[in-house]
């Protein structure tokens, strides 16, 4: 019994490293195909489209990180997403905390139209949210995206913290009331530094969601000035059309900052998603 209990141990595992492996190479091959593709001419990439370069070309990276165009796109982008961000997780963490520690009649009714927002996708928005953004001015300007953007990232994100805002055990709010802090002392200095991790997640989340960000962009940002880098991509690609390698080193370069990002943030995104069920 023991025998075949150790065997079937193992062949689970090893069928979870297949299941790892093969969505890993699914994931990555296209990564390192648009890396390694950024470092041929296009004849290589004809010719040897797998394989190594040879020899390597720098030639496209450079090209690409000497357009002003490619930088003043990638402020956009940084500046849109981090005020994005900020905006969501503060808003959220406030309205998650009335949720999550206040009664008052009508909570679950409130929460239910927040939660709501998560069933309409933005593209049967469009239309309504141009008018919208047109009679404010808004067209043409950063805060044009990252409003709407903040107004769709609040539903998930309020979800995600008021599940772990209710976890958090109801001596510790006692204990800080007892001591004097009021309700705004107790969400700044105590709940807020308790919820790092899940914070840490959701900013990810919505950092993620507004680099990735693509169709509210294209209908707002009408003159390139505000470009996002997915925006360019798409005009990159449309004018380098004959030169495939140069544009895998655009969108190579375009991914790289979410991609660096993403790596020094996995830890937290992983406890971010694991607290809850660690809590209470």
């Amino acid at each position: 019994m023991t025998v075949t209990m150790r065997s079937a141990r193992i062949l689970r595992h090893t069928g979870f490293y297949i299941a790892a492996f093969v969505t890993t190479a699914f994931v990555a091959t296209p990564i390192l195909f648009a890396l390694l593709g950024g470092f041929k001419d296009n004849q290589q990439l004809r010719e040897n489209a797998l394989g190594l370069p040879a020899p390597w070309n720098t030639a496209n990276y450079t090209d690409v990180l000497a357009s002003g165009t490619f930088w003043q796109q990638l402020f956009s982008s940084v500046f849109i997403a981090l005020v994005t961000t900020f905006i969501v997780v503060i808003c959220s963490a406030m309205i998650a905390f009335v949720f999550a520690r206040f009664a008052f009649r009508g909570r679950e009714g409130l929460f239910t139209l927040f939660a709501a927002g998560m069933m309409f996708p933005f593209a049967v928005a469009v239309l309504p949210l141009f008018i919208i953004l047109r009679t404010f001015e808004l067209l043409n300007s950063p805060f044009g995206v990252i409003l709407p953007q903040a107004a769709f990232g609040l539903p998930l994100t309020i979800i995600i913290l008021r599940t772990f805002f209710r976890q958090i055990p109801a001596e510790v709010e006692e204990a800080a009331t007892i001591d004097g802090a009021g309700p705004w002392l107790f969400f700044t200095r105590i709940l807020l530094p308790m919820s790092r991790p899940v914070l840490a997640t959701v900013s990810v989340l919505a950092l993620v969601g507004s680099w990735n960000s693509f169709l509210l962009p294209l209908v707002v940002l009408q003159k390139s000035t505000w470009w996002t880098l997915p925006l360019g991509v798409t005009q990159f690609s449309g004018q380098f059309a004959s030169d495939t390698a140069k544009v895998l080193a655009f969108v190579m370069l375009a991914m790289l900052p979410a991609l660096i990002f993403y790596a020094f943030a996995e830890r937290h995104l992983i406890s971010g998603l694991t607290a809850g069920g660690t809590k209470g």
